[in-house]
């Protein structure tokens, strides 16, 4: 029987008086923790709450996220975490069409909840995580707890669903990913290799919980008895200071938090060489910011892992020795790497067939890892796991040796003049330039071009460049109908996702006013 409970019961066994959770002042052991956890579920039961009743959870990172995720599983529930950078509108959307009935909540988003619980009625009850006292009309965290008795048997396992993942809307509405035990289970086996953690790892959850990569992360790191750390919000300098004070050997973050933390003005002040392993995905590695990155973290391995949610989420993995730049295997840093031990991975035509080796297609899989299906839309499920793979949408190709090169969200590729131009290679170049901070390049409408390849840039503080300048730039990188034909200049951060990534969406929306459709 596969349960998400288990992994606290392994690592029970196999430490349980070592630290589970280090959070502030507080630091609990995994025995402590899984009394918690049971004791929790034990509470939820006794407000009524029926396993496969969706709970949603609200919060920044803490240990009491920890805690809910595991006690709502253990108990037969089923988790919805909630993306902490969501208008209330938003909010109400994931909450309603999960049917949510409950919500778990800390200090940050209680201001919120007079805009959304009176446009959420199937949420009968609020549970209050913060510190202070809970306030009026919700349940205390710590209370319920304290009052329960243990639930001694989980509920729920195998292909039962265990969560609801809301993808993150970088491409339009968010759809409910469903994921079962089996599903996570069987990606935090994928994943191992990638992180190699054991008793003895120190995890800081910086990228937000509600995101299913460190999801991903919580479950392997707590399989193997490792210890949580946890910044409640990404802030560079912050998290360099957790890395110094507590000596953290394994990390997952985007590459834009990397190039935020690698270049902040004052990163040689901390002292970072405890990181042993540093994974990174969901959205492309400028190759300037890896070489910075290794620069200044030289005793630490990096790995690139691809996937998406509708994979639990990895899909491959790229050890580390192929993440440099010199040597026999340098040629490979360019590839998101070879698939998980438990994942076909094949590249697709519009057909369905598999392509020739080195020609791009559609990235397709198979295997343990692939979701249920989109919650309450059958209809886009069936087409998304057509034929019995799963379609990610995303544009890649293979190598003979099984390395896989991704070249663009489908979604986000530009066609101008009749040629495809796949924006992450364009990004890449500009990358290049030392005054690039930040950038993103859409397709914006062209009359000559159908669509015309635009950069959206933001340099670096007290450095300066032109449009020519960048445009110049990218000639010396890429073909000419590859490099931006326009340039806008931003001073402040573009904007992102919960998770990270760059919202395309948001940036190509003034551009297409008025098209039935953003393609030209």
């Amino acid at each position: 029987m596969t349960q998400i409970a288990q992994f606290v019961r392994r690592a029970v066994q196999t430490g349980a008086n070592k630290p589970a959770t280090v959070f502030g002042d507080r630091t609990r052991t995994w025995r402590d923790f899984d009394g918690r956890m049971r004791r929790l579920a034990s509470a939820m039961h006794g407000l009524g709450f029926k396993p496969g009743e969706r709970i949603g959870i609200l919060a920044l990172n803490s240990d009491r996220y920890l805690e809910s995720l595991f006690g709502l599983s253990h108990g037969g529930f089923v988790f919805v975490p909630i993306n902490t950078r969501l208008a209330p509108p938003e909010i109400v959307f994931w909450l309603t069409d999960s049917g949510c009935s409950a919500l778990f909540v800390d200090d940050a988003f209680v201001p919120m909840l007079p805009k959304v619980l009176p446009e959420t009625p199937d949420v009968k009850r609020v549970i209050y995580m913060g510190d202070g006292a809970a306030p009026d009309g919700m349940l205390d965290h710590e209370a319920l707890i304290a009052s329960a008795q243990p639930l001694a048997d989980s509920i729920g396992s195998d292909r039962e669903l265990a969560g609801i993942f809301y993808t993150g809307g970088t491409t339009g509405r968010s759809k409910g990913v469903m994921l079962t035990h089996d599903n996570i289970m069987a990606n935090a086996l994928n994943i191992y290799p990638g992180t190699q953690a054991n008793e003895d790892s120190r995890y800081v959850h910086a990228a937000p919980m509600f995101h299913l990569a460190d999801n991903a992360m919580t479950f392997v790191v707590t399989g193997f008895g490792g210890t949580h750390y946890f910044l409640p919000r990404f802030d560079p300098a912050g998290l360099m200071q957790t890395i110094a004070t507590h000596q953290i050997t394994l990390m997952l973050i985007v590459p834009t938090m990397i190039n935020m933390m690698v270049h902040h003005p004052d990163v040689a002040k901390y002292d970072l060489s405890s990181v042993r392993r540093l994974l990174f995905g969901a959205s492309p590695m400028p190759e300037a910011v890896l070489r910075r990155a290794t620069a200044v973290m030289p005793t630490t391995e990096f790995v690139q892992a691809y996937g998406q949610s509708e994979a639990s989420p990895l899909l491959t993995l790229l050890d580390p020795r192929y993440n440099t730049f010199e040597g026999p295997n340098a040629a490979k840093v360019k590839s998101a790497g070879q698939s998980g031990l438990g994942i076909e991975v094949r590249i697709h035509d519009a057909d369905d067939n598999e392509v020739p080796r080195g020609t791009v297609g559609e990235i397709c899989a198979r295997g343990q890892v692939v979701m249920l299906g989109y919650w309450k839309q059958p209809e886009l499920t069936a087409h998304t796991l057509r034929n019995g793979w799963l379609h990610t949408g995303d544009g890649g190709y293979m190598d003979e040796e099984g390395f896989v090169y991704l070249v663009d969200r489908v979604k986000d590729m530009i066609v101008s003049g009749g040629e495809n131009v796949y924006s992450a290679e364009t990004e890449d170049a500009l990358y290049g330039h030392p005054a690039v901070a930040e950038c993103a390049v859409i397709g914006v409408p062209d009359e000559t071009w159908g669509e015309r390849v635009h950069a959206i840039v933001r340099l670096k503080p007290g450095m300066s460049a032109t449009a020519e300048d960048l445009i110049a730039h990218t000639h010396t990188r890429i073909a000419n109908y590859k490099c931006p034909r326009s340039v806008d200049f931003r001073e402040e951060p573009l904007p992102l996702s919960g998770a990270g990534k760059i919202l395309k969406t948001e940036l190509r929306k003034p551009f297409w006013v008025g098209k039935e459709k953003q393609i030209n």
